[in-house]
């Protein structure tokens, strides 16, 4: 099992990254929170990885935090219908104590929302996960110090009115990035405006 990888990033787009280890070049599939967060190629990187082993394929993922590494694993591993492409989608879509607070509190709608999911899914989410998220969720998702910032709010309910406008979620999502730097502390009416200008 391949843990994490330590190297330099070569390569970056939005759902991918080529990690170097050692002369040896790693493609690793990443959600868009943890793209966010990377380094200029070049730099020095590390991402903790789950390894897919499948008959025709070896497959990485990478991450940049353990929370979500393990959303990742929790969906994956015990929901019903839900592979590597949708938790991908869901850690791109909703940042993990927006998600968690979400499941705790049977917000379906919220869930739905997320780009590939859709009301069946969402529901079956809530209906697996619930339980075993449970109390620590709830605390965290209820925790003022961990719970995402105004920003991060709007600018993630910025990418979801874009995709309900029909965008793809990776071009909403940077049109957000450019938007919220261009402008800092914009609402998310402000983050549209402007992302709309530059998508269009």
């Amino acid at each position: 099992m391949i843990t994490y990888l330590e190297g330099v990033l070569r390569e970056v787009l939005p759902t991918q990254v080529v990690v170097e280890v050692h002369g040896v070049g790693y493609e690793v599939f990443i959600p868009l929170s943890s793209y966010d967060r990377l380094p200029p190629p070049g730099q020095p990187v590390r991402l903790l990885t789950h390894l897919q082993v499948r008959e025709d394929a070896h497959i990485l993922f990478g991450f940049a935090s353990s929370e979500e590494r393990d959303l990742f694993r929790l969906l994956v591993n015990r929901v019903s219908g839900v592979g590597p492409k949708l938790a991908l989608a869901v850690l791109s879509g909703m940042d993990v104590v927006r998600f968690k607070a979400a499941v705790v509190d049977s917000d379906i709608a919220s869930i739905a929302k997320i780009s590939g999911l859709g009301k069946k899914t969402a529901e079956r989410i809530v209906l697996e996960l619930k339980d075993k998220l449970g109390v620590a969720a709830a605390w965290e998702a209820a925790s003022a110090d961990r719970a995402p910032s105004a920003e991060a709010r709007a600018a993630n309910d910025a990418v979801l009115a874009l995709i309900a406008l029909g965008y793809k979620q990776v071009d909403a999502a940077k049109a957000v990035r450019a938007a919220a730097l261009q402008q800092q502390g914009a609402g998310t009416e402000d983050l549209v405006r402007l992302a709309l200008k530059s998508l269009v």
